[in-house]
This record gives structure tokens, sequence and C-alpha cells, in this order.
């Protein structure tokens, strides 16, 4: 298959025609667990406004966020961390037929990454299943308060350590969980989608 056919496969504008390459399993998920492509554009923009920038998608599931965005910003690097090796699996598969050169998967947790090196942070609550019993992807990783207290802790921390300029681009997440030396520059999406600068 040329790389012309296998990019032809993926639909950048349409969720329902991105997702059609998916498991029937991972299809009934997205709606609640990957971000809708308008999202994804919004802050992508946002996160990657020159050639050059490494943005880092913490939680990054089947890899829909890092692949559309890797697509509209060919001249920028999109990472994803995800810890649920399936779904780890699955964005490998789509970046495959994708023929995407500038997007990168990794599988493992984001407190064992340094993300010093990325200039922009995207974070659609990965954490929230911790409190929450139903809609949950999977049973195969461990879920409690305990787990999302410190991964928001950790993540709060890392977040205050990068330097002025930091970009960060959260999806329903409470502003009460971002440092206040992050200036909210813009929101949308009835306010779920919030545009972050480091101070």
């Amino acid at each position: 298959m040329s790389s012309i056919d296998t990019l032809a496969l993926f639909n950048y504008q349409d969720d329902d025609a991105f997702d059609m390459h998916f498991s029937p399993r991972v299809k009934k998920l997205s709606k609640v667990h990957w971000s809708p492509l308008p999202v994804v554009q919004k802050a992508a923009a946002f996160l990657a406004p020159h050639p050059g920038c490494r943005i880092i998608d913490i939680g990054s599931g089947v890899g829909k966020f890092c692949i559309a965005a890797a697509h509209h910003y060919p001249e920028s690097e999109f990472h994803g961390v995800e810890q649920r090796e399936s779904l780890h699996l699955t964005a490998e598969r789509s970046k495959a037929l994708s023929g995407l050169e500038n997007v990168h998967f990794m599988h493992g947790d984001f407190t064992q990454l340094s993300l010093n090196t990325y200039t922009g942070i995207y974070f659609f609550n990965s954490f929230a299943e911790n409190l929450y019993s139903f809609g949950r992807i999977d049973n195969t990783i461990q879920h409690s308060v305990s787990l999302y207290n410190y991964y928001a802790n950790y993540l709060y921390k890392i977040l205050e350590e990068k330097s002025s300029g930091t970009k960060l681009a959260t999806y329903h997440v409470d502003e009460n969980d971002i440092p206040i030396c992050y200036e909210l520059v813009a929101s949308d999406f009835q306010d779920n989608l919030k545009l972050w600068i480091r101070r």
C-alpha cells in the first residue's frame, strides 16, 4: 500500500470517518475518551504556532490527538504517552496507517517521563477514570481516588517547573487543577477547551 493510499484511510475533518479504522470497541469509546477533531485542530493551532514545536499528549489513548494534530502541523512533532498497552498498540498501528513521520508514541506511565524537552502539553483529563466507576475504558489498570490525587499532584508539580512560555491545552479539566503561574488566554467549546501560557 502506498503512502497516498494509507493517508486516504483517514478523514481529518469528520470524527466518525476518522474512527472507521478502529475496532468496534474503540469506536464505541471514542465519543467519551478521544478528543473531537475540531478540538484537536484548535488545540494544535495553539500548541504548534511555528515549525519545530514539540508537543506531548499525556494519556494519548489510541493516538487520535497526536495523529490528527501531526497531519495539520507537519513541521512540528507530536508525542503521546499511554499506560495501557492495548491502546498504545492501537496508536502505533494508526501511526503506520497514517504514513506520518512527525508523530511518536510511548508505552508507559507519564510520571516516569521527563517533559523538559516539550514546548507544549495537551491534557484531556485522563486521570478522571479514577474518580468514577462508570465509563471506564477497561479494568486492566488500577483505579482509585488516591491514584487520581497522585497523578494530579504530579502533573501540577511538572507544570510549575516548566519554563516561561510553555503552552498548555486542557480539555475537561478544572481551572483549579492548573497552577496559578499559568495564564488562561482563551477557551472554547463551552469552556471545556482551555488554552494556557506559563508566565
